[in-house]
């Protein structure tokens, strides 16, 4: 069997939680080489997971033999290492929000349709079950004309300051914490904004295949030193108007909370992750409502870092490319750019 040799940029909180244990364990895989800064945690991370090089400089770990890359560097770094890793005609698994810039996420896409690689941005959701049936299911309510895009999440320890908690207690760190410096440091992406709805506005684009056109937004701190708390009028690329608003604050032990209802010229579509609800209503009076497994509409993100070894060896679909976590970047920068200006509208450039 080939293996893909994988090399990671970044060895932070998520990676050493989620992706390395994933793909660790996978027989198809060669966890070749890993970069961060720090030579003991570096050391740490190369034994637990039985990495063959270890470098606190990516552009070495980028001269190796590699098949792929993940970049799991602080938010402000994605760019930076994901186009350096695309130059050299690597797949890239790149974490979200993929970058902070519009033009430099774009970049990143062109980059690579250049080399003809795959960029993959590991959006959850995307890859569950009853999402792929959404996706069939829009094409029944006709033309969007509104959308609802609401998430809230028990993440207040992430963005609200020195006292408050840690990551919600689901994930709990094994090696590394998050660095307070890429989650409660606005110039380096942290806000609810870069952190979650990257996620609920990826899954809306994807079920739609919407762009943003134009945005006015508000956000609030609510005293932390980043935004906990945002909301924004769109107007989208097709005239459709709608809603994207997001909070941090629920308890440790709530579910996150994605509501999404899409209302086009013959139906709706509501598609609620926390309680587990998919429902179609036509005009024609029909209504449908999917059966969706118990407890799956829970956040994982076991499927995005297989798939992209998938995708290396040419098998799968990429369910959350780079073009969709683009179309999020833009999104986002608008959202903060309109509320810094009082709420004035923001057009996102085409």
């Amino acid at each position: 069997m080939k293996k893909a040799k994988i090399g990671f940029i970044g060895a932070g909180w998520w990676a050493t939680t989620n992706h390395m244990p994933i793909l660790a364990a996978r027989p198809d895989v060669e966890l070749t080489a890993v970069c961060r800064p720090g030579r003991e945690q570096l050391s740490e991370v190369q034994s637990a997971f039985g990495f063959l090089h270890a470098t606190e400089d990516y552009r070495e770990l980028l001269e190796l033999e590699l098949d792929g890359v993940i970049v799991c560097s602080p938010h402000h770094l994605h760019y930076e290492h994901a186009i350096a890793a695309l130059r050299k005609g690597k797949h890239v698994m790149c974490e979200k929000p993929m970058t902070l810039e519009p033009d430099q996420a774009w970049e990143l896409v062109h980059e690579a349709e250049r080399k003809e690689v795959e960029l993959l941005v590991p959006y959850g959701w995307n890859y569950k079950p009853f999402v792929a049936t959404a996706k069939q299911l829009v094409s029944e309510i006709g033309r969007v004309e509104f959308v609802l895009c609401h998430m809230a999440s028990p993440t207040k320890g992430f963005f609200g300051g020195a006292d408050e908690g840690g990551v919600p207690s689901v994930w709990e760190p094994s090696i590394a914490a998050p660095d307070p410096a890429t989650w409660q440091v606005a110039a380096n992406g942290g806000g609810y904004g870069h952190g979650q709805i990257t996620h609920s506005s990826a899954l809306l684009f994807w079920l739609t295949g919407l762009r943003a056109a134009r945005v006015s937004a508000r956000t609030s701190n609510a005293g932390a030193p980043v935004d906990l708390y945002d909301a924004a009028h769109v107007e989208f690329d097709n005239g459709a108007i709608g809603v994207v608003s997001g909070a941090a604050t629920l308890p440790d032990d709530s579910k996150f909370q994605v509501d999404i209802r899409i209302f086009g010229s013959d139906g709706v579509l509501m598609l609620d992750v926390e309680r587990e609800r998919l429902e179609l209503l036509l005009h024609d009076g029909s209504r449908r409502a999917v059966e969706i497994e118990a407890e799956s509409g829970a956040y994982t993100c076991d499927v995005p870092p297989v798939r992209f070894v998938e995708l290396i060896h040419g098998k799968g679909v990429n369910e959350s490319p780079g073009g969709l976590a683009a179309k999020t970047v833009e999104l986002i920068d608008a959202l903060h750019r309109s509320a810094a200006r009082g709420g004035a509208e923001i057009t996102v450039a085409a």
